[in-house]
């Protein structure tokens, strides 16, 4: 008798951060593999996730961001953070999306992050005139500014500075079909998975 190779159900999941979590995690009990690129997850839902998924041997995917161009824009990140103590971030979408900072913004952080060193020193003692004029200021010291307009997508900028120049990386998305080639890896890589992965660069 001939064999049939066992399929595999994928759950892809771009809904709303109120319900991205337990989506998440009903998938993973039933052993449908997840696909998220929801954003708004906290560090407490990630990690619980991830222990589920490990617990259950089924794979599942978080993807921030599924541009291959917004990988590379981190890669760079990550090259200028070496010579670089001073950055802030700014991300721009549209006005109809629910969670401040994008989870790209906080992903880029945390990559940053991994260096080890500290950013942005002290200059001088600041106050804000407006509450949160200055961004929201991250575990790594890193300042991210969010903006929501009609007209916008998805867009980010790493701006870099240090004495007499500035280095500034960007990446703008001009139509949602940019994401396609990185949703369908992620399908196609998830079904390899054993436990949960956070980031397209894991997976390239």
């Amino acid at each position: 008798l001939a064999t049939q190779e066992k399929v595999q159900g994928v759950m892809v999941d771009f809904t709303h951060p109120d319900g991205v979590y337990d989506n998440t995690r009903s998938a993973i009990a039933y052993g449908v593999r997840p696909v998220v690129g929801t954003t708004g997850l906290s560090a407490a839902q990630l990690q619980d996730l991830a222990e589920f998924a490990e617990k259950a041997s089924t794979g599942c995917l978080v993807i921030p961001n599924f541009s291959i161009g917004m990988v590379l824009l981190q890669q760079a990140a990550l090259q200028a953070s070496r010579y670089f103590d001073h950055l802030e971030i700014i991300e721009l979408h549209h006005n109809q999306k629910a969670d401040a900072p994008s989870g790209t913004a906080l992903k880029t952080a945390e990559l940053l992050a991994e260096l080890g060193k500290t950013f942005n020193p002290a200059q001088v003692s600041e106050k804000e005139t407006i509450p949160g004029a200055r961004g929201g200021l991250t575990a790594e010291n890193i300042r991210i500014h969010s903006v929501r307009l009609p007209g916008l997508i998805a867009h980010q900028e790493v701006i870099f500075g240090s004495p007499g120049e500035i280095y500034t990386l960007r990446h703008d998305t001009s139509d949602r079909s940019c994401y396609m080639p990185g949703v369908l890896l992620s399908i196609r890589k998830v079904t390899q998975l054993q436990s949960l992965v956070y980031g397209l660069e894991k997976i390239l």
